[in-house]
């Protein structure tokens, strides 16, 4: 087997085991939701929403991005092959950690009245603010010991991690809301958050790191380059977040609630179900694009071959989203929701562009360039709350649809401009075959929903998704032996 071989299916098996982490954490996120919709009602998911919303918030903003930032340095020293230097690194981030927790805790608990007022326009909730507040802590020494094992790279600890850690909360969770109801809402949030912590303990303790003291001196200079990557990481969240929220209150005023309500379920079904494939893709992808970045050779083919695999994964994924998007709406939501049809084919149409645009942008957090991802993500947030606002106004749901297909098609010409100039990065040919030819197939899906009615739509339709299905199986099978290894795997299950 090549090497080049060996890399495929290194993305191949990391997506296939955090695809399915992801899918077990949405299951486990609706089995909640009920949980907690019969036992404590519409007022019971209302005050935990709050709570969890919050918290949530303040810990965007005093985290310092470290659990994104982090995992570069990580993942350097661990292609280093140097142990020491692995074990500086993590001690590093092991402190920060700490500190950053420490100072999200301690502001929640001092301004717990306020938040309390703000939040549920009373201070009845003080006390549970101040009891809450540990919980910042508790999740950022979590996230310090899962970014230990993403930036070592050990994906079968992690995926433990998150799987152990999601059924262990709904466990623990549903037994406090049944015994105590209303009450047992905070204990549960600071149980599930205590116990997420020992897990995380386990797994990263089982990855042999040799133990380093730091001194101050060390902190600040080898913790200053997570700390600022990680504070533009968390400026660009925030941001985000703040477009996201602006869209909606113009929505909402311009429209009506109702429409907010089906532009929510919209993405969500594009941003949750769709987006999870790049959620699982990533958590492998970053680790390992940090550790040759220095290198423009090998993070030319580790970029290629993660937009390669990305495409040839989304694509059949996306022609079924185009095709049958009605029955998928009304299976997860109702036919009140239908509405949202034509929205949803122009964004996945837009998908295409971000699966092409994704992997390159992760290249200039990975080069540590803070400033111009800065400047990039602003950029882009920008333009796409400006397109928003002009599809809505010209096109109403589906001119939302069409600004997020021509922002991500803008956003994929500027990345790829920014790390051809600056890193002297390209495409490579075979890329830009693979992804012409899905996007060809993913538009001929299009155009039939959208000018041909039922049953003529599900056979021309059911024709294209097979062919975009047979074509991403075929160029899967070159790059990494598919076909021998489910041949493989096949008969290793006979054997047993």
């Amino acid at each position: 087997m090549t090497e080049e071989n060996t890399s495929y299916r290194q993305i191949m098996k990391a997506t296939s085991i955090f695809g399915g982490v992801q899918v077990f954490n949405i299951i486990i996120s609706i089995v909640r939701s009920k949980f907690v919709a019969v036992l404590l009602g519409p007022g019971g998911m209302g005050i935990y929403g709050l709570f969890t919303s919050t918290t949530g918030l303040i810990e965007k903003i005093t985290n310092l991005g470290l659990s994104t930032s982090a995992v570069r340095n990580v993942a350097a020293a661990n292609a280093s092959g140097d142990a020491r230097r692995i074990g500086t690194v993590v001690a590093v981030l092991r402190r920060l950690v700490w500190i950053t927790g420490i100072i999200g805790a301690v502001f929640t608990f001092v301004l717990a009245p306020w938040l309390s007022d703000l939040t549920f326009g009373d201070r009845g909730y003080t006390i549970g603010f101040r009891w809450v507040a540990i919980t910042l802590l508790l999740t950022q020494i979590t996230a310090g010991q899962m970014v230990v094992l993403q930036g070592m790279r050990q994906i079968n600890y992690l995926a433990r991690a998150n799987l152990a850690g999601s059924f262990a909360g709904l466990l623990i969770s549903v037994p406090i809301y049944y015994v105590w109801g209303l009450d047992g809402i905070i204990p549960a949030i600071i149980v599930s958050s205590i116990v997420a912590l020992l897990l995380s303990w386990y797994f990263s303790s089982r990855v042999k790191i040799e133990r380093v003291h730091v001194d101050k001196t060390t902190v600040i200079t080898e913790g200053s380059d997570m700390v600022k990557l990680g504070f533009m990481l968390s400026l660009t969240s925030l941001i985000a977040m703040a477009s996201s929220y602006i869209i909606r209150i113009f929505i909402s005023n311009a429209g009506s609630v109702d429409e907010v309500g089906l532009y929510n379920a919209g993405f969500a079904i594009i941003n949750t179900y769709v987006g999870m494939v790049f959620t699982a893709m990533s958590t492998d992808y970053f680790p390992r694009l940090s550790g040759v970045a220095h290198d423009i050779g090998k993070t030319k083919s580790v970029i290629n071959q993660q937009a390669e695999v990305a495409i040839l994964i989304l694509a059949p994924i996306l022609a079924v989203f185009l095709i049958f998007i009605n029955w998928v709406i009304i299976l997860l939501y109702s036919n009140r929701f239908l509405p949202v049809v034509n929205m949803i084919h122009w964004a996945a149409l837009g998908i295409f562009f971000k699966a092409a645009s994704w992997p390159i942008a992760y290249l200039i957090i990975a080069k540590g360039d803070s400033r111009t991802f800065f400047l990039s993500e602003l950029a882009v947030h920008i333009y796409m709350l400006g397109f928003n606002i002009l599809g809505y106004l010209w096109g109403g749901l589906e001119g939302l649809g069409i600004s997020y297909l021509l922002g991500y098609f803008f956003y994929l010409l500027q990345v790829f401009v920014i790390v051809q100039k600056k890193y002297s990065f390209s495409f490579l040919k075979t890329f830009a075959k693979i992804s012409g030819i899905q996007f060809l197939l993913g538009l001929s899906c299009f155009m039939t929903s959208r000018f041909l009615d039922s049953p003529y739509l599900y056979v021309a339709g059911s024709v294209i998704i097979m062919a975009s299905a047979y074509y991403s199986y075929r160029e899967l099978d070159r790059r990494l032996g598919l076909k021998a290894l489910l041949i493989d795997r096949f008969r290793k299950n006979e054997g047993r």
